[in-house]
């Protein structure tokens, strides 16, 4: 019994010397729903100067084109990334304060909406709030265009572990990359304006701990405890959409397409951070 309660103490502290601790299932049942994390790329495009005058842009989609699916046995079906860059696209362009965005992805469920509208004016019962002529639909100056156009698994896996007479822990690392690309065209003449391509790393981590000893001659004690983290994709996805608008903000205002408020160098704010040439790859 001695031999045991220390074999157990051993693993009790291999547990409690690491650094990262998940909760149980148990703790996270009585957590209630919140906003989604934002990376401090979400806090860049809150603190961009402020423009001379809000460009007027259109988002019809931002579709992932990497063509990657989720490992077997998880699913041949479901795609690696999300479904859902072009509202994400749209809440960066929002956030930056820099685009007055046009509803381009559900056009058709904003043209139907019309229709009822224009079909309910000739009835005499008809509300006040929808008596009015409706105006035309805005044009959009700049089209949004781009994707997910990558996303690459396991570009980094690595670890290290120890063991000493059948005690012993180990950790394990997994690095994936995602790359979104964004543009800006101009729509009377077609040209693009600007164009960026950001990557994002996803990390993976994985923990554990074992005990294998034998307590008496043919009694074995085998105990293992662990656990992973996996940072989610879509937030990934999200940050650097986020890299993404804001780099071509930069972009636009260093080639003197768009131009911040009157007497703000762009030098002496947060664009000087997206002004930067990127490092060369090794």
């Amino acid at each position: 019994m001695k031999r045991l309660t220390v074999a157990i103490s051993l693993l009790l502290l291999l547990q409690g010397c690491s650094t990262l601790r998940e909760p149980m299932p148990a703790e996270q049942e009585e957590q209630i729903p919140t906003l989604t994390p934002r990376a401090s790329t979400y806090y860049d495009l809150l603190n961009l100067p402020r423009p001379r005058g809000k460009l007027v842009a259109a988002v019809y989609g931002f579709r992932d084109q990497s063509g990657q699916y989720k490992p077997v046995p998880a699913s041949s079906f479901s795609t690696a990334v999300t479904q859902g860059g072009a509202s994400m696209l749209m809440d960066a362009l929002q956030t930056s304060g820099w685009f007055r965005v046009l509803e381009r992805e559900g056009l058709q469920n904003v043209l139907t909406e019309r229709k009822i509208i224009r079909a309910s004016q000739t009835k005499p019962e008809v509300a006040k709030n929808i008596q009015q002529e409706l105006p035309s639909l805005q044009a959009a100056n700049l089209l949004l265009e781009g994707g997910v156009v990558a996303y690459d698994t396991n570009i980094r896996s690595g670890g290290e572990g120890a063991r000493y007479l059948g005690v012993g822990s180990a950790v394990e690392y997994r690095v994936d990359q995602v790359t979104v690309s964004l543009r800006a065209v101009d729509v009377r003449s077609g040209e693009v304006l600007a164009n960026v391509m950001t990557s994002k790393t996803i990390y993976s981590v994985g923990r554990n701990a074992g005990v294998f000893k034998f307590i008496e001659f043919k009694d074995l004690l085998q105990l293992e405890a662990g656990y992973t983290t996996n940072e989610p994709a879509q937030l990934c996805v999200l940050a650097a959409i986020e890299a993404a608008v804001a780099h071509l903000i930069a972009q636009g205002v260093e080639r003197q397409f768009w131009m911040t408020a009157a007497n703000v160098d762009p030098a002496q704010t947060i664009l000087a951070k997206y002004l930067q040439r990127p490092a060369p790859a090794l």
